[in-house]
């Protein structure tokens, strides 16, 4: 995992989690020219405004907004920038964001050079990251108690088509919701036993099934590796219900939630 130990007690850093790969204006471009820009992303309302590598500013469709058409971009542009390190923690970068109230931060280095940009969903991101280590290490610890073994774990994208859930539902609505996290990045990793080949979705049956009707193949996880099968628990629960894949899975409409048909119960 990026900027962690393994065992989920490292420190990310900022160049653990920024986008390197970042666009940039030129200070000698016009307002006509970034306004189409901006106008035509769907990811970027401003650009850091480059030298050569060097930041020199930053550009918002605010700044923008009385300007004429052919003003070159160094006239409007912040000069006041707020920026991060890439060996800044990211604990440290997000506090930055929420004070600024600023959405992302531009990442230089000690020369003032731009290496990448950081923003509030790649702190999201990290803070996820850091928090499902913590669960797959406790369900791998009682898996151990319980069983007598020592188990190993892995950090691996797993096919989900090979996938066998051990819920029988999940619901639509919530579906939605990991749908809009799958879409920008900031679904926590799923959480699976690889029992001897047998690989039994343990956590993330509604980020799996949105992942599905995204239509991607393969996902993030961490894996518990048992090397020789063992009878487990979840298992036989899957087998029990006659799951064999996603398609076994029963998808719930919101109005047949159970806290929904109780309240009308009440009414």
């Amino acid at each position: 995992m990026k900027g962690d130990d393994g065992d989920g007690r490292g420190t990310p850093h900022v160049k653990d989690y920024m986008t390197q790969d970042v666009v940039t204006v030129s200070p000698d471009e016009t307002v006509e020219e970034v306004s189409k820009m901006i106008a035509g992303s769907e990811e970027h309302s401003g650009f850091p405004v480059c030298e050569r590598r060097r930041v020199e500013g930053f550009v918002s469709a605010r700044d923008l907004l009385l300007a004429d058409d052919d003003e070159p971009i160094f006239k409007m542009m912040t000069t006041d920038l707020i920026v991060a390190h890439p060996e800044m923690k990211v604990t440290d970068a997000a506090r930055v964001i929420l004070r600024s109230g600023i959405q992302k931060l531009p990442v230089v280095d000690d020369a003032g050079n731009l290496v990448g940009i950081i923003s509030n969903a790649d702190v999201i991101r990290s803070q996820i990251e850091r928090a499902t280590p913590e669960k797959v290490g406790k369900l791998r610890r009682t898996l151990e108690n319980i069983h007598g073994i020592t188990l190993e774990q892995e950090r691996r994208e797993v096919d989900l088509e090979g996938l066998v859930p051990t819920q029988t539902k999940v619901y639509a609505d919530e579906l939605e919701g990991r749908r809009y996290e799958l879409e920008r990045g900031l679904a926590e990793p799923l959480v699976v036993i690889d029992n001897a080949g047998q690989m039994l979705l343990a956590d993330g049956h509604h980020r799996v099934m949105a992942a599905d009707r995204l239509g991607m193949e393969t996902m993030d996880a961490y894996v518990i590796v048992i090397r020789e099968r063992i009878d487990l628990g979840m298992a036989k629960t899957a087998e029990r219900e006659g799951l064999r894949s996603l398609e076994d899975v029963n998808v719930v409409d919101y109005a047949r939630h159970p806290l929904v048909e109780t309240t009308k119960r009440l009414q």
